[in-house]
C-alpha cells in the first residue's frame, strides 16, 4: 500500500472528507467575485495606496477563507444543518466582497459586520459539528479569532488612518496566532485539503481570464486585439502550468509524507502564507492584464506595467515559499523567475504594452520550462509531466 493510499484509508476511517464536494466548489465561486472586486479596486485607482489596501483586505479575508477550508476538511457538508450554516458563511463572504471597493471609505462598517458573521459561523460550526479533538482545538483558537473580528468591526467604525492601523493589527494577530496557538487536534486530511486549495488557485487564475473580457468590453475586434488576447490567455496558461504542472501534485505528496501531528504547521506555512502571496500575485497580474489589454499598442502606465510584471513576480515568490516549506526541489528557480519577470516592467513603459506582455511570457514561461527540464532529468513526474521531454 502506498503512503497516499494509506493516508486516504486513514482519513476514511476517521470519517473525514477525501475529495472536495460540489457545495464547496459552489462556495469557491464566491471567491471569484472576491478576486474580481480586488482586481477592480486596483484598476480603478492604481497605485501603491491601492496595493496596500488590497494586501490588507485580502489578508484579512484569506485568513477566514482558508479557515473554511480547514472547517470543511473536518466537517463534511453532509446534512441540512451544516449546509445551511455554510450558506450563511457564503453570504458573509459575498458581503465582504461587495464591500471591498469602499472598504477604506464608505463601506467599512459592512465589511466589519460581514467579517463578524463569517467568523461566528466558522467557530460555531467547527465547535458543534467537528470531532472532539477539533472542537477543542478551535475553542483554543476562538478567542484570538474573536479579537480579530472585533478589531475588523472597530476599524469599520472609524475613518482614515486608524482603520489602516486596526486592520493591519488584525494581520499581525493572525500571524502571531498561527505560531502561538497549539494546533494539536486539527487533522489534515491531505487529499481533500490540497484539492480544496488547488480549486481556490484555479478559480483565482480564472479571474485573469475574466480580466481579459472586462478589459475588452465594447471594443472593436481587430487583428491586433485578437493577438493581444492570445498573449493574455497564454499568460493565464503560464500561471496554471507553473502551479499545476508539478507543484500541486508534489505538494500533496510532500504534505502526506509529514507525520500527522506535524502537518498543521507545514499546512499553515505552505497553504496559508505561501499561497496568500501566490494569490495576491494572481490578483495583481489580472489587474495588469486588464489595464494592458485595452491599450496593447500604446505605452503602458507605470502602475499597469508594475502590476503586470510585479504580479507574476509575486506569484513566483509565493511558489518559492511553497517549495521551500514543503521541501520540494529547486525553490531557487522560482526565486530567479520572480527577479527576471520583475525586470520586464520597464518594457511596457518605454515601448508598448503588448511588447511587455510578450516578453513577460517568454521570460516567465522559459524559466518554468527550464525547471521542468530539470525535473525530467531528475526523474520527477506528475499527472501532466511524463518522465521524458515529450511530456512537456
Amino acid at each position: 500500500m502506498t503512503s497516499n493510499t494509506a493516508n486516504t484509508a486513514e482519513d476514511a476511517a476517521e470519517g473525514g472528507q477525501i475529495r472536495a464536494s460540489t457545495l464547496e466548489l459552489f462556495f469557491d465561486l464566491v471567491f471569484v467575485f472576491t478576486m474580481t472586486q480586488l482586481t477592480h479596486a486596483f484598476t480603478h485607482h492604481p497605485g501603491w495606496t491601492a496595493l496596500g489596501q488590497i494586501a490588507i483586505t485580502f489578508g484579512v479575508i484569506w485568513w477566514m477563507y482558508s479557515g473554511y477550508v480547514w472547517l470543511t476538511n473536518e466537517v463534511a457538508p453532509n446534512n441540512s444543518q451544516r449546509r445551511t450554516f455554510l450558506l450563511i458563511g457564503m453570504f458573509g463572504f459575498f458581503l465582504l466582497a461587495l464591500a471591498i471597493p469602499g472598504a477604506f471609505t464608505g463601506s467599512g462598517l459592512v465589511f466589519g459586520l460581514a467579517y463578524v458573521l463569517v467568523n461566528t459561523v466558522h467557530t460555531a460550526l467547527f465547535a458543534f459539528s467537528g470531532g472532539r479533538t477539533a472542537a477543542s482545538a478551535v475553542l483554543r483558537l476562538a478567542p484570538m479569532n474573536a479579537l480579530s473580528a472585533g478589531l475588523v468591526l472597530a476599524g469599520g467604525l472609524v475613518h482614515g488612518w486608524p482603520r489602516y492601523v486596526l486592520w493591519t493589527l488584525v494581520l499581525v494577530i493572525q500571524v502571531v496566532t498561527s505560531f502561538t496557538i497549539d494546533p494539536a487536534g486539527f487533522v489534515i486530511r491531505v487529499s481533500h485539503f490540497c484539492e480544496r486549495h488547488g480549486l481556490v488557485v484555479i478559480v483565482a487564475i480564472g479571474e485573469s481570464i475574466v480580466a481579459i473580457g472586462v478589459g475588452l468590453s465594447g471594443r472593436d475586434i481587430t487583428v491586433g486585439l485578437v493577438a493581444t488576447v492570445a498573449l493574455g490567455l497564454t499568460l493565464g496558461y503560464v500561471l496554471w502550468w507553473a502551479y499545476f504542472g508539478l507543484d500541486d501534485e508534489h505538494g500533496e505528496h510532500a504534505l502526506a509524507a509529514v507525520r500527522p501531528e506535524r502537518r498543521q504547521r507545514k499546512a499553515v506555512a505552505a497553504y496559508g502564507y505561501a499561497l496568500f502571496v501566490v494569490l495576491l500575485g494572481i490578483i495583481m497580474t489580472a489587474a495588469g492584464i486588464s489595464m494592458t489589454i485595452a491599450h496593447g499598442n500604446e505605452p503602458a502606465a507605470a502602475a499597469a506595467a508594475l502590476a503586470l510584471s510585479g504580479g507574476l513576480a509575486l506569484f513566483f515568490l509565493g511558489q518559492f515559499g511553497f517549495r521551500l516549506v514543503l521541501g520540494l526541489p529547486r525553490p531557487w528557480m522560482r526565486l530567479a523567475a520572480a527577479a527576471a519577470v520583475l525586470a520586464t516592467a520597464p518594457i511596457g513603459v518605454v515601448w508598448v504594452a503588448w511588447g511587455q506582455l510578450a516578453v513577460l511570457i517568454v521570460v516567465g514561461y522559459g524559466l518554468v520550462i527550464a525547471d521542468d527540464l530539470m525535473s525530467v532529468r531528475a526523474g520527477e513526474t506528475s499527472a501532466y509531466l511524463e518522465a521524458h521531454p515529450h511530456g512537456l
